[in-house]
């Protein structure tokens, strides 16, 4: 498991019951969590004091119920700062199991010794994308939401990359690619973290476990010659880390060697000392 546990602003302090108990800087959440199925005993008194909960209604959706809390804030993580904005559906903007990621990807870029392109797909509020653009690469983001992009280019912008490399693309990534495979535009890295369902602009269903084998060989269309990374990162529940391995070693090692290497991703529970998983990630590395 890849644990994210480099973080100062941002703390998993306990979970059980179908939700977490975090803290975002300096204000407490409660959030529904699919995968803490447990009921452990809430003796911390963040549970009593939170901030703001996100309650789910029994018809679909759910609403935040806020103490104090403001309409957005910041979060650093190392050199990068994020700005956080609970909106619907629980989410604040940020993924904080991600960061494991993003040491990675910024751990490549400064060893590749080049100039290195990404291609971030699926992008959201640009967590990936800051992250590899302040390793000093350039960033081709794309999300199909004009309001994620947005938020990204705020996230750029705190980050003190506003005059960085990236293109900012606010497309369906499956009809973006293909115009980049027909430009012949090429990059030497890829990132993407596709959804679970979803409908494209002509109204295509998208069925995370039907489509990700297609949608990865066309995506590795757009690697250069000498392809340093590919990584894909799944929140579906029940996708196990060793599905992603073995799309990547049909799809992409036995066309450029290299490796592939695939485990969950967890953050660290203070109040247990143990780890909540989050997903599963698939990385592909270059052997060059």
């Amino acid at each position: 498991m890849w644990i994210s546990d480099k973080w100062s602003d941002y703390e998993l302090l306990d979970c059980g019951g179908g939700e977490k108990l975090e803290r975002w800087g300096n204000y407490t959440l409660v959030r529904p969590d699919p995968q803490a199925i447990w009921s452990t005993p809430r003796r911390h008194p963040g549970w009593r004091k939170a901030d703001a909960r996100y309650a789910r209604s029994h018809t679909g959706g759910g609403s935040w119920d806020k103490r104090a809390l403001p309409e957005r804030w910041q979060v650093a993580y190392g050199a990068l700062t994020f700005n956080i904005k609970p909106m619907n559906f629980k989410h604040t903007g940020l993924f904080p199991e991600q960061a494991a990621n993003w040491d990675f990807a910024q751990s490549q870029i400064r060893r590749a010794g080049r100039p290195v392109s990404v291609l971030n797909l699926f992008a959201y509020t640009g967590g990936a994308t800051v992250a590899c653009a302040a390793a000093g690469a350039s960033v081709c983001h794309v999300d199909a939401a004009k309001g994620m992009v947005s938020w990204a280019r705020e996230n750029a912008r705190s980050s003190g990359l506003e005059e960085a490399p990236i293109r900012w693309i606010i497309d369906d990534c499956g009809k973006f690619v293909e115009r980049e495979i027909r430009r012949g535009r090429r990059y030497d890295a890829v990132i993407m973290d596709p959804p679970s369902y979803g409908r494209g602009p002509s109204g295509e269903i998208w069925k995370l476990e039907e489509n990700l084998y297609p949608f990865v060989e066309l995506v590795s269309g757009v690697l250069s010659d000498r392809p340093l990374f590919f990584l894909i990162n799944s929140y579906t529940t029940g996708l196990a880390p060793s599905v992603l391995t073995y799309i990547l070693e049909t799809l992409i090692t036995r066309r450029h060697g290299g490796h592939t290497e695939s485990a969950e991703l967890g953050l660290p529970v203070t109040q247990s000392g143990l780890v909540l998983p989050c997903g599963a990630t698939g990385r592909w590395i270059s052997s060059n």
